[in-house]
């Protein structure tokens, strides 16, 4: 063995033999005074507190931690001066180990540079006043002697582990409350010049987090597990903490924090990334204001999420909150339905004006480049904001650009069906937000639908080639460029709603859409899907009913429609007018008839009145003014006015007429047999009666000899009662070419028939040429005048005999 390794031996022979002895000899003086030894750990515990610090028993161990001592304590209580008042002890430890410097402790002094705590609790308590039990450490203001040495130097804290450990901090005056359970907690310690470095392995569970009580708990219930490195510098006094593995409540996360101990109150900054999260996890790990209301939407699939918090540890109310979320191409699942193919880039914050606070009135969620398929609309939101989340309201420009057909999914059978046409949307929205739905939002901007064909269900209306924009203008809805197309009908329309955003929710039945029509030609048979009773029930509630597809279909049957129409050619069945105008009020109890006049047969026609729907009928009143039109084509059109004896083939001459009837409208437009009731007083000049039956049957029995198939009649003036299927004829004079008769009686379209007919047998041919009025008057009933009945019999059959009743 080479001499100098044999010198080497023995120098470390001889170290070691010495701290054997100092370590005996340490051994031996603590066994031998052990009571002044835990006299002596005692007192210079309690040189710095005001309070106190008890220990029950004290025991040592040399092996434990070699070549130190290593002091175990039993039943150590820490209470600050104030504990009878308060009750909450800082410092409840079963077992309290320390290790401490063997040469320190031969010299009298006590250097702790290793802890071990388990079965403890630690109680950090702050009353409303703002007094702590942490007080219990007070400042030592002596200055440090020169020569004091390692006497007056501050411990090192070399290595720690805490085991079952609950620790607590409790302020009553900031209303905050953090309680967790410390499963594992050790760290190794290291002292650079700037202050100290630590590695740090921490198994804790957060029983409480809760910034603010009132509004729960952050990661309430939730394990905290994972390995830190921290750093604290003496100058800035700034604590440094990161982690590349944080796991919280089964949930990795990236983590970096900042505690600032130079200020008052001590101020704190956490942040936190997690790639992949899901949204359930996230929300979970929030206090309870936001988590539920987190908690009414859902992502299919995990996504990226950054979180600040930040604050102090002193004054009351929430931390400031900073939440960014990444999402692509996931399913968002929403009280109102999904939106799939999701993306934006979402900011959560409770700071949103500054110096305002960190509250839900100053949150905003606020989503950037949202875009989406909803019910298979998709869509685009530039921007998207959800302000103050105490009583949320929503902002952003809303844009979209699909085919019709993709809103009968949304549609469904309530309002209408699309089989063709495009529609864009450019809108920008601001709404309140109820039971976390958009509630009566006001909207400013155009839809565009062009070239759609569509099937209003309600009405059973098909309508093709239509084009319709709608520009929202303040609360006014303006209706511009529509063109309607059914069948051969083509319809320009202009419109306008005022006050339309109030009223669509709050009244729907006080909307009124002002119309100007123009036609250059109108079927109006392919629009009787108006008299039709609607399909569907309203909804019964007026207000908003919280569905969009409801609500739209209640407001389409309780609105009104004020229609002024100016149509070149009008087509009903065999009915042609031109030159049609007319003001209509369309509403939920029927159709309003105003200022309706047109060109006809000739003629004119004007009217006024109201066609009444209800579940059962469709009734309408009118009251008309007929100028001139010719009898046999007016007829005609009209359908012969529901009379089966006397049609169009029987007439001629032109015809001026006024009437105020009422009656019944089938679903098809057509008049119900034997519904009509009112008044009518016609004047026929020039007119014929060609092939009329009833006349013929009383000319084979009175006139056998004169042709009854062609009766001028030069001029007529009567009235008429109509009730019904009976038309009440007041008396009136017939004077034609073939005869000249007196009639005054009921009529029956089915039975009822009752006429009486004076008919003078004098053949009055060369009459015309008379032109007294007296003279005429005279030779009228000059000769035999046949007075005749007309009646039915219980069968309905028409028979003629004598007037029995006759004077």
């Amino acid at each position: 063995m080479p001499g100098w390794l044999k010198i080497v031996l023995k120098v470390f022979a001889s170290l070691v033999v010495v701290i054997l002895i100092l370590v005996i000899a340490a051994m031996l003086y603590i066994n031998s005074n052990k009571k002044k030894v835990l006299t002596l750990v005692t007192t210079e515990l309690n040189k710095n507190l005001d309070g106190k610090l008890t220990i029950g028993t004290m025991e040592s161990s040399f092996f434990k931690s070699f070549p130190g001592v290593s002091l175990s304590l039993h039943n150590v209580l820490l209470r600050d001066n104030r504990w009878p008042e308060h009750h909450h002890t800082l410092l409840d430890a079963k077992n309290f180990d320390v290790s401490v410097n063997t040469a320190a402790l031969l010299r009298g002094t006590i250097s702790i540079n290793h802890i071990d705590i388990s079965n403890a609790a630690i109680d950090l308590y702050t009353d409303s006043s703002g007094y702590s039990n942490t007080s219990v450490f007070k400042k030592n203001k002596q200055p440090k002697k020169a020569n004091d040495g390692d006497a007056n130097s501050s411990a090192e804290l070399h290595q720690f582990n805490l085991k079952d450990v609950g620790f607590a901090v409790n302020d009553q005056k900031a209303n905050k409350l953090f309680q967790f359970t410390i499963h594992q907690l050790n760290g190794k310690m290291t002292y650079p010049d700037s202050g100290w470095h630590a590695a740090v392995h921490l198994d804790v569970l957060a029983n409480s987090m809760a910034f603010n009580k009132a509004n729960g708990s952050f990661i309430k219930n939730k394990t905290v597990e994972g390995d830190l490195v921290a750093g604290y510098n003496e100058d800035s006094g700034k604590i440094n903490v990161s982690s590349d593995r944080f796991n919280i409540g089964g949930n990795l996360f990236k983590l970096k924090a900042l505690f600032v101990t130079g200020k008052r109150p001590a101020q704190f900054s956490i942040k936190l990334a997690a790639n992949q999260i899901t949204w359930r996890g996230a929300s979970a790990l929030l206090s309870a204001n936001i988590s539920k209301t987190l908690n009414m939407f859902n992502l299919g699939k995990p996504f990226d999420v950054k979180a600040t918090i930040a604050g102090d540890f002193e004054g009351g109310g929430s931390p400031y909150l900073n939440v960014t979320a990444t999402v692509r191409n996931n399913t968002l699942t929403m009280p109102g339905g999904n939106i799939e193919a999701c993306n934006f880039d979402g900011l959560y914050t409770n700071n949103n004006v500054p110096s305002q606070g960190f509250t839900d009135e100053n949150s905003v969620i606020r989503l950037l480049h949202l875009t989406g398929v909803y019910n298979n609309l998709p869509f685009k939101v530039d921007t998207c904001n959800i302000i103050n989340l105490a009583k949320p309201i929503a902002t952003g420009n809303f844009t979209s650009n699909f085919p019709l057909t993709n809103l009968n999914e949304l549609l469904g059978s309530k309002v209408a069906k699309f089989t063709r046409g495009s529609a864009n949307m450019n809108l920008r929205y601001k709404a309140d937000i109820v039971d976390y739905r958009l509630n009566k939002p006001m909207i400013t901007g155009v839809i565009d639908l062009k070239d759609a064909d569509i099937s209003y269900i309600p009405r059973n209306l098909n309508l093709k080639n239509t084009s319709i924009s709608l520009h929202f203008t303040g609360d006014n809805l303006i209706l511009n460029n529509i063109r309607v197309q059914s069948g051969k009908s083509i319809v320009l329309m202009e419109g306008r709603v005022n006050n339309f955003l109030n009223l669509y929710y709050s009244a729907p039945e006080k909307i009124l859409l002002t119309w100007q029509i123009t036609s250059p030609q109108l079927y109006l048979g392919e629009f009787l899907g108006f008299l039709n009773s609607r399909k569907h029930a309203p909804v019964k509630n007026q207000a908003n009913s919280g569905n969009i597809i409801d609500q739209l279909s209640n407001v389409l049957d309780k609105g009104k429609a004020d229609m002024h129409m100016r149509i070149a050619k009008l087509y009903y069945k065999n009915f042609l007018a031109t030159d049609a105008t007319a003001d209509l009020l369309l509403s939920e109890d029927g159709v309003a008839l105003n200022n309706v006049s047109v060109k006809h047969a000739g003629g004119t026609l004007k009217l006024n009145g109201q066609i009444i729907q209800d579940e059962k009928a469709n009734r309408f009143l009118l009251s008309t003014v007929v100028s001139n039109v010719n009898i046999h084509e007016f007829f005609y059109a009209f359908d012969n006015f529901g009379l089966t004896d006397i049609t169009y083939n029987n007439l001629k001459g032109f015809l001026s007429a006024k009437a105020m009837v009422n009656g019944g409208l089938s679903n098809t437009g057509s008049v119900v047999p034997r519904s009509i009731s009112g008044n009518v007083s016609i004047n026929l000049r020039n007119g014929a009666l060609i092939n009329y039956n009833p006349l013929k049957t009383v000319g084979k029995f009175a006139f056998p000899f004169r042709n009854l198939n062609d009766i001028e009649i030069p001029k007529l003036d009567a009235k008429f009662d109509i009730r019904g299927d009976k038309i009440i004829i007041s008396p009136m004079q017939i004077t034609s070419s073939v005869l000249n008769a007196d009639i005054a009686g009921t009529y029956g379209l089915t039975n009822g028939t009752n006429i009486a007919l004076d008919i003078p047998l004098r053949n009055p041919k060369n009459d015309t040429a008379i032109t007294d009025k007296a003279e005429l008057l005279k030779k009228r009933y000059k000769g035999i005048v046949l007075h005749i009945l007309a009646k039915d019999d219980d069968k309905g059959k028409i028979k003629i005999g004598w007037n029995k009743d006759h004077k």
